[in-house]
């Protein structure tokens, strides 16, 4: 017999108030799996996963860990980096480390092995015993990291894990994820920069305003979005007579092609029926697809620009 998924969502909805936070969420995480929760800033990220983590209760709707409600049993198989960061400031790194390995039922000595062991891997092993309040703002942030990693969860739910990161560590948080995966943890990370989930993910799930748009993966969310290729050609061909009879939709502008590419062709294809027609071939620029643009196909104008908001405010706090 299989066992449970690390999470099941069926229905949860939350409100404040008047407001709607999320509404009726079903998403279910399969064991072995790296899942994207990707929205905006204010889309009901953070408050599905406290949901998920029974941190708050859902007004309808349940969520499960790993077949049952959450309780501290299967939470000791949970690593949970919230949204809102904060460590003891009088605290060492390694006295961190070590309490929150603890807290999940390690021993003291094993604690304090895995502490050395993570902050060395993460390259803070001469910050060991170093308080945090003298530490960088991107080394607390790998601290609290850290923190979530200390007992190896079978299940890591991360929180907006690369907000504050410079690119460099950005990077070394990737590489620790994939370790972790490697391992056998089973991972969701929830983030508003798509692009790592484009790197790290084999499942996204998106979110706006509250309401899940999609649910699949990678795959399915590019096929969602429809591809194309740009070809630009000279003298006025007219590269839609050859590719209209096989089937493919194009639209020309200031002697550049847009041709959309039906389920199951590629880019090739097009190039190869362009040169056998003898097309004055200038330019062949596969569209390269991006989540972001997935989204964006997705949800209303004023959810797009929910996505461009938090995004820009990415620029001016950096």
């Amino acid at each position: 017999m299989s066992e449970a998924r690390p999470l099941e969502m069926i229905g949860a909805t939350k409100w404040f108030g008047n407001f709607r936070a999320v509404n009726a969420l079903d998403f279910s995480v399969e064991n072995g799996s790296i899942v994207g929760f990707l929205g905006p800033n204010g889309a009901g990220k953070s408050t599905s996963l406290r949901m998920a983590l029974g941190v708050l209760s859902p007004d309808f709707g349940h969520s499960n860990l790993f077949g049952a409600p959450p309780s501290l049993t299967n939470l000791r198989r949970v690593g949970f980096l919230p949204e809102e960061r904060g460590l003891y400031k009088k605290m060492t790194p390694r006295q961190t480390i070590t309490y929150f390995a603890r807290l999940k039922g390690l021993s003291n000595r094993d604690a304090k092995a895995r502490a050395d062991e993570l902050l060395d891997m993460m390259g803070l092993g001469e910050f060991a015993k170093t308080r945090v309040s003298r530490l960088s703002k991107g080394m607390s942030q790998k601290v609290q990291i850290l923190c979530a990693l200390a007992h190896k969860p079978d299940f890591l739910i991360l929180d907006e894990p690369f907000s504050g990161l410079d690119p460099v560590n950005q990077q070394a948080l990737e590489a620790l994820i994939v370790e972790e995966h490697q391992r056998g943890a089973t991972i969701v990370f929830s983030t508003h920069v798509m692009e790592h989930a484009e790197r790290l993910c084999q499942k996204i799930v998106m979110m706006a305003r509250g309401r899940k748009v999609f649910d699949g993966t990678l795959d399915e969310a590019f096929t969602a979005l429809g591809r194309a290729v740009k070809v630009g050609v000279a003298n006025g061909f007219d590269l839609s007579q050859t590719l209209a009879p096989a089937g493919y939709s194009a639209e020309a502008e200031d002697g550049v092609w847009r041709v959309n590419l039906p389920q199951g062709r590629d880019a090739q294809d097009v190039l190869r029926l362009a040169i056998n027609a003898g097309a004055p071939i200038t330019s062949f620029v596969p569209e390269e697809a991006r989540l972001r643009d997935v989204f964006v196909s997705l949800v209303s104008d004023a959810e797009a620009q929910d996505l461009a908001d938090t995004l820009a405010s990415d620029k001016e706090a950096a």
